[in-house]
């Protein structure tokens, strides 16, 4: 039974997701805050006499309040996607007789259009069918209806979304706002030992729209290695003598520490080892601390290539649970497995 509903699950695409409680209300809060503020904003430009809201900007607002850092959700996708669908809406209306066809045209293209501008938006095809199907109030506006209200409902749109969003650090937007800092050893690329281009190899495999960004993408790998790598040095036979570790920290929180000595007991809060410390603060003291105190500080191995500090390849025996992850992601990494991209990092992935 339990077999049958995880198959209608996965057919029917109910994924499990891990968002919190705060995460859900912040997002409505925020939908509520933008959709007012469009129409009030609308309403100040336009008045009364014309339409105030595009009925397709209520689906904007839930991709980027709910799903800020998709790439659907960018500002490119959400003004370009609601301008050329608006624009080659009123087109077929003024140019083809039959309002089915019209229709049909009208989204089709405005799909194609968005492609290859690299502005793709769900919306954008409601707000293309609109102005086709819209009624009197809509058709009368002509090519207005492109700035008035499409144009306007998408600008307020997205400045109140980048408003809304600065507040939380965790879900900043646009995605740019969280990448760090081009010259910032926080790179995710050095940290994954391959490069963003690798990523776009294994996305342009699969051959189908994927809404997350190659920095999301990395985020997620880094952030499960590291998880993988800190349950590892739980382990008692992990953390070695003479080995060098990390806190995967950066600037002045970076410090590397190389176990010197270690005394064994049954119990891992209470065998202690006595490490240096190479680089960072407190730099060449010799202090000590419980194994399990060592090990919950260090996120990886590391070990001196020439000048620089490099994660041990060890490190990477990542094991991920496909069966555990949302669905656009297991494809993801199974590509990248067949493309050889994680196999060089030595990471095995279990497909179901």
């Amino acid at each position: 039974m339990s077999r049958l509903i995880k198959s209608m699950s996965d057919f029917l695409g109910a994924e499990f997701n891990w968002v919190s409680h705060l995460e859900k209300i912040i997002s409505a809060i925020g939908g509520f805050i933008g959709i007012w503020l469009v129409i009030a904003i609308s309403y100040f430009f336009i008045g009364h006499d014309a339409p105030l809201l595009v009925a397709s900007i209520g689906a904007s607002a839930v991709l980027v309040f709910a799903v800020p850092h998709g790439s659907l959700s960018q500002p490119w996708p959400l003004i370009g996607g609601h301008v050329i669908s608006a624009l080659i809406g009123v087109t077929c209306f003024k140019l083809v007789p039959y309002s089915f066809l019209a229709a049909t045209l009208a989204v089709s293209l405005a799909i194609a259009a968005m492609y290859y501008l690299r502005c793709l938006h769900p919306p954008g095809g409601a707000t293309a069918l609109s102005a086709v199907m819209g009624g009197n109030g809509i058709e009368s506006l002509g090519y207005q209806y492109v700035i008035t209200p499409v144009l306007l409902n998408a600008v307020v749109l997205l400045f109140v979304a980048i408003i809304v969003n600065y507040f939380f650090s965790w879900r900043r937007y646009p995605i740019n706002f969280m990448q760090p800092h081009p010259t910032s050893p926080s790179s995710l690329a050095t940290q994954l030992d391959f490069s963003y281009q690798d990523l776009e190899y294994a996305l342009k495999q699969i051959d189908s729209f994927i809404d997350i960004t190659e920095y999301e993408l990395a985020k997620i790998y880094t952030l499960a290695t590291q998880h993988a790598m800190k349950m590892s040095l739980q382990s008692p036979h992990t953390i070695k003598l003479g080995c060098y570790y990390s806190n995967g920290q950066y600037g002045n929180h970076w410090s590397i520490r190389q176990v010197i000595a270690e005394n064994h007991a049954n119990e891992l809060n209470k065998a202690m080892i006595i490490y240096k410390v190479i680089i960072g603060q407190k730099r060449r003291q010799t202090e000590s601390c419980t194994r399990e105190e060592f090990a919950n500080w260090a996120q990886y191995e590391v070990y001196q290539d020439e000048n620089s500090w490099r994660i041990c390849n060890d490190s990477y025996r990542v094991l991920f649970l496909c069966r555990a992850m949302p669905m656009q992601y297991r494809f993801i990494f199974t590509q990248c497995r067949w493309a050889g991209i994680l196999a060089r990092c030595r990471v095995n992935c279990i497909i179901p």
